[in-house]
C-alpha cells in the first residue's frame, strides 16, 4: 500500500461537499487530505498542531485576525499551532491539507462544519477504469477528516 500511486484530481474528483476533507495517504503520523471549499468556515484554533494548506485550483483566503492570506494554485500557507484562523473562498477552491492524524477541520470550535466520518474511509488512484478503491479500513479513528 505505501507504494501505490495516489491521484490528486481523481481524489478531488468524488469529493461532493465542501469542507469535509477525504484522506488521501498517509506519512507517519500525518494525513495528507483533499478538500473542496467554498464559502466561509469557523473561526477555529488547534491548539496542539500547526496546519499546512496548499491551494491546487481557485483562490482562498485564510483570515488570521491581525491580516489576511491569500492563496492561489501552487501556493502553500501553514497556520502556526494555536492560531485562531478562518479559511474563506469566494469560489470554489481545490486544496490539500497536511496535518496529524485525527486532526478534526473545525478544531476546537465544534459545530455543524465539524467533518462527518464515513463507515469506512478509502484510498483512490486513478487506473485504466477509472477511480478504484484501493482499501476500506473499518476503524476510521477520526482519520478521514
Amino acid at each position: 500500500m505505501k507504494n501505490d500511486v495516489q491521484n490528486i484530481q481523481a481524489a478531488l474528483s468524488t469529493i461532493t461537499e465542501h469542507w469535509q476533507p477525504h484522506r488521501l495517504t498517509s506519512i507517519n503520523d500525518y494525513d495528507v487530505k483533499v478538500v473542496k471549499l467554498q464559502g466561509e468556515f469557523v473561526w477555529h484554533t488547534h491548539p496542539d498542531t500547526d496546519e499546512l494548506f496548499m491551494v491546487v485550483q481557485g483562490e482562498l483566503t485564510i483570515q488570521l485576525r491581525d491580516r489576511d492570506v491569500v492563496l492561489g494554485p501552487n501556493d502553500v500557507f501553514v497556520v502556526p499551532q494555536g492560531v485562531e484562523h478562518c479559511p474563506k473562498a469566494s469560489g470554489e477552491v481545490h486544496a490539500i491539507l497536511f496535518e496529524p492524524a485525527g486532526t478534526v477541520n473545525t478544531g476546537d470550535a465544534g459545530g455543524d462544519m465539524t467533518a462527518q466520518r464515513p463507515p469506512h474511509r478509502a484510498l483512490f488512484r486513478a487506473g485504466h477504469t477509472g477511480i478504484q478503491t484501493l482499501c476500506l479500513y473499518s476503524s476510521c479513528r477520526g482519520l478521514w477528516r
